[in-house]
């Protein structure tokens, strides 16, 4: 499987997860010419843009460890630009989560996993 293909099915296995805990998906890999955001939902109040990570052993970290600083900049840029973009109000409640998605396809979930 591709890296793409790869991720996709991932951010799927995410995407149900989220689905079961009441979010409601607005978009999945929204691209902006800064980046991509995999998920963008709708939590109660929030507008969450969600950065989901895959690692299929530990060897080189847990998943979540790979959102970099780097990483985080990117997803603010792009969030900054779909807000805009979509027309979506300054006042509007918005965070940023990270899904770690294990080996045995569990998925912890980490809400304001960053500020902007």
């Amino acid at each position: 499987m591709n890296k793409r293909k790869t991720g996709g099915y991932y951010e799927t296995l995410v995407k149900q997860h989220l689905a079961a805990q009441g979010f409601e998906i607005v978009a999945n890999n929204f691209r902006g010419r800064f980046g991509e955001i995999d998920i963008i939902a709708r939590d109660g109040e929030y507008l969450a843009f969600i950065e989901v990570k895959y690692r299929s052993t530990n060897s080189s970290g847990y998943p979540e460890e790979a959102v970099s600083a780097s990483k985080q900049r990117t997803i603010l840029k792009t969030a900054k630009y779909f807000l805009t973009k979509n027309g979506i109000s300054p006042d509007t409640s918005i965070r940023f989560d990270v899904a770690a998605v294990y080996p045995d396809y569990t998925i912890r979930y980490y809400k304001n996993a960053f500020t902007g």
